[in-house]
């Protein structure tokens, strides 16, 4: 288990989502967005108030599991986007990091802000060594954000996501180690 925390990014607040009426309406938004849907695979689609319910559910279980850690992103006391940590392995020290911003928010390097606090949190709480951040060749804002946050670019991943339709996509891969220096 790992216990749910608040993080503080300037300018935000980052809490654990939240199965409320509230935060599935912020996350459906985010996970139907078609900028998402462009670069993400989901697990499974979220297109309704029951798929917005199970994936706030997975968010809250993720952290009794002990292997996901998400955060709903506020700024002032609106959702606007989301952090996680994820595939956590205590044992090789080891996590991927997660994150979109609803449409509206962009362009305010909220996703920046919000990785900063969860990377330091994971390496100084948490203890983990290595966090890998993934995107599509060719989403330059992800990879902005990476670079802007000390992940170092280590290679393509050749055809490691395949998207809706089942076409195969090359991912670059950004890692960063709790023993690199800061962004």
């Amino acid at each position: 288990m790992l216990k749910p925390v608040e993080l503080q990014a300037p300018g935000l607040r980052l809490r654990p989502w939240e199965n409320t009426p509230g935060d599935r309406r912020a996350a459906l938004r985010g996970l139907a967005d078609p900028d998402f849907r462009r670069w993400n695979t989901p697990v499974a689609l979220v297109d309704g108030e029951e798929d917005a319910r199970a994936w706030t559910h997975g968010r809250v279980d993720g952290w009794r599991r002990g292997d996901t850690a998400s955060f709903a992103v506020l700024e002032d006391t609106e959702i606007r986007g989301h952090v996680s940590l994820n595939v956590i392995d205590y044992g090789a020290r080891s996590a991927r990091v997660g994150y979109w911003v609803l449409p509206e928010a962009r362009d305010r390097r909220i996703a920046s802000r919000a990785v900063q606090a969860v990377t330091g949190w994971a390496f100084h709480d948490l203890g983990l060594h290595r966090l890998e951040l993934r995107h599509d060749i060719g989403n330059e804002v992800s990879c902005r954000v990476g670079l802007r946050c000390g992940y170092v670019p280590e290679g393509v991943m050749r055809q490691a996501r395949f998207d809706l339709g089942g076409a195969p996509h090359d991912v670059h891969l950004h890692a960063r180690l709790a023993v690199d220096g800061p962004p």
